[in-house]
């Protein structure tokens, strides 16, 4: 009787199996590492807004202050965005003139809001507080990154789950006096905000570590924390 299968069958159905085995467990690695890249979180995009806003000249050269534009972030889980009658009053006629204000005229003659663009974005399925981490002590720049260097506001992290647990397991090197909330180029060591302030703040801090007990680090670990 004839046999049944080639000579090297059995060398083909190995190489078979252990080609499944390598794509069983190859694509569901290869998906969670891509989904980790930029090109997923989106980490370093920086949209174009239908107004050039220039955080280098508001927020470092006429040290405007994050909230006198997000005026909502110490008290809100949204931080905010300013109307366009906040832009209007600090612009004489003839910025107000201009062609790059002619999103700002629109939106005043129709009543309708600039069409801002996101910049920082969470999934719907992600609940984020803004009031509990800035009234914590956690700092615009850890999350935004410093916005007074930047022409065009880039989303600064990647804002993963993992990234958010890392900080919430470990939140006190991250903590600066609420004082310093917006401050950027915040030395812990230092205490500086923006590098012109006398030393004193960081001592202050080290002094009361840590700033976050053991107990609360379990209920800002907890699921409920962030999906409700």
């Amino acid at each position: 009787m004839p046999a049944l299968f080639r000579p090297g069958s059995n060398g083909v159905m190995r190489r078979t199996l252990l080609a499944i085995a390598v794509v069983i467990v190859a694509v569901p690695l290869l998906l969670m590492a891509w989904v980790r890249t930029p090109l997923v979180t989106r980490e370093g995009d920086s949209p174009a807004q239908p107004v050039p806003f220039d955080h280098r000249i508001h927020a470092h050269a006429l040290r405007i202050d994050c909230r006198y534009c997000h005026s909502d972030v110490e008290r809100s889980a949204v931080a905010g965005m300013p109307s366009t009658q906040t832009c209007v009053p600090c612009h004489n006629q003839t910025w107000f003139n201009g062609p790059q204000f002619a999103p700002v005229r629109q939106s005043l003659a129709s009543g309708r809001p600039i069409p801002w663009r996101r910049v920082n974005g969470l999934p719907d399925f992600v609940f984020f507080n803004h009031a509990v981490h800035v009234n914590g002590g956690v700092g615009c720049e850890t999350c935004h990154g410093q916005v007074d260097r930047m022409a065009r506001v880039k989303q600064a992290a990647p804002l993963t789950m993992a990234w958010c647990i890392d900080c919430h397991r470990n939140p006190n090197p991250r903590l600066r006096p609420v004082a310093e909330m917006t401050a950027m180029g915040w030395d812990p060591h230092a205490g500086g905000g923006r590098g012109d302030r006398a030393a004193g703040a960081g001592g202050q801090l080290a002094a009361r570590t840590p700033v976050v007990s053991d107990e609360r680090i379990r209920e800002i670990t907890n699921c409920s924390a962030c999906h409700r």
